[in-house]
């Protein structure tokens, strides 16, 4: 073993050793053919290197002049710029002063013409001068008439105390004088159109008074008939006559009034109505001053029942028109009632309290009302119990007369 040993050592001294260092005899000069091929490789990237950078130094020198000969371009133009924006301040500033001398001259001018307005105005005021003035001043120096209107003006100081304004003051009344007649040609041309307008609807008004009053009349005097048979009433409208009478002459005192004033202080046309009523046949007329009570309410019957036929109402309501009527005209009242009541044009009805039997013996319908402990009460009644009632209670009245006249 020892001997294979030392033969295989031997035989790596002698054949693997040697094989080794061959090895590494060739990777050396492997490597330095590496290195070497590298070295040109590098070699030439260096010169590639250089030739661009040589290039770049070129364009770099190039640039720099461009830039310097920018730089120069720049600041000349900075330089033109400030010439111009100075040019420009200048011609501001000249500008400004130009528009401050226009303004000056334009205050100027409207001084001036302020001046001339009121030289003319003052040479209208002058008034035209005669032919002869421009032939004597004609041809003469401008310093000659300045002397002599110096002396003019000397002569006119001597006037100080005139009113210079006069005529000024005088044009100016002038026409506030034009404005007011115009003025006061509209208001009489508006006054006239008034008073045509018052003066038609007068008219208008009084005709509808006359035509009502004619109706009224002619109703009244039917009316008074049917009450009072035999008799006769007119109602007679009483007109203002010239001087201011109210009536016309003779008329009684109490009968005739003054013509009366309206608002507006116009004259009034009709100053009252007139009753005239005759009771009997053929006797004396009388106006209403002479009548007694009763006959006064037949008079307001006979009007109210004329003024229903003009201008009816739907009812009336009558408190004891009958007491103080005679029987007779109680009768005859009632009937009236009755008459209007069914009139087939114009029906109404009539709501009437009395204590008499003419006007009970003619109603539709009755009541009676009781008082009891402060409270009155409304019952409906049949005619005969009402007729019943009204007799003793007249049956009664007439025992008590009989009794005060014992």
């Amino acid at each position: 073993a020892e001997a294979g040993r030392v033969a295989l050592e031997s035989r790596l001294s002698a054949h693997l050793l040697k094989r080794r260092e061959e090895l590494q005899d060739a990777l050396a000069a492997d490597e330095l053919a590496a290195e070497r091929v590298s070295l040109e490789a590098r070699r030439a990237e260096v010169s590639q290197a250089q030739s661009a950078l040589s290039s770049v130094e070129s364009q770099l020198v190039e640039v720099e002049g461009r830039h310097e000969t920018a730089a120069t371009l720049l600041a000349d133009l900075r330089k033109r710029l400030e010439a111009v924006g100075d040019a420009e301040a200048r011609r501001d500033a000249a500008v400004a002063e130009e528009g401050r001398a226009l303004e000056a001259l334009s205050v100027k001018r409207t001084a001036l013409q302020q001046r001339q307005e009121d030289l003319q105005r003052r040479v209208r005021e002058l008034g035209s001068l005669p032919a002869e003035a421009f032939e004597k001043y004609k041809g003469r120096s401008v310093k000659e008439l300045q002397r002599e209107l110096q002396s003019v003006n000397a002569d006119l100081s001597k006037y100080g105390s005139v009113n210079r304004k006069a005529l000024e003051q005088h044009m100016g009344f002038m026409e506030q004088w034009a404005e007011l007649e115009r003025k006061k040609a509209e208001v009489d041309t508006s006054e006239s159109k008034i008073r045509e307008l018052i003066g038609a609807l007068d008219m208008r008004k009084d005709e509808a008074i006359e035509r009502t009053f004619r109706g009224v009349a002619k109703n009244f005097r039917d009316v008074f008939a049917e009450l009072v048979p035999g008799g006769r009433g007119d109602l007679v409208m009483q007109k203002r006559l010239p001087g201011g009478a109210g009536g016309p002459a003779g008329e009684e005192e109490d009968d005739v009034a003054a013509g009366s004033r309206d608002a507006g202080g116009v004259l009034e046309k009709y100053t009252g109505v007139k009753v005239k009523v005759c009771f009997t046949p053929g006797g004396e007329t009388m106006s209403l001053r002479q009548l007694s009570g009763g006959q006064k309410t037949l008079v307001a019957l006979a009007l109210i029942f004329a003024i229903q036929r003009c201008d009816p109402a739907p009812f009336y309501l009558f408190d004891e028109i009958d007491a103080a009527l005679d029987p007779q005209y109680r009768t005859t009242v009632a009937k009236m009632l009755r008459k209007q009541a069914n009139d087939p044009r114009n029906p109404a009805q009539f709501i009437v309290t009395t204590f008499h039997p003419q006007i009970v013996g003619e109603a539709d319908q009755l009541y009676g009302v009781a008082h009891s402990n402060r409270i009155s009460r409304v019952y409906a009644i049949q005619r005969e119990d009402a007729l019943a009632f009204l007799q003793v209670a007249e049956e009664q009245e007439v025992k008590e007369g009989a009794a005060q006249e014992g």
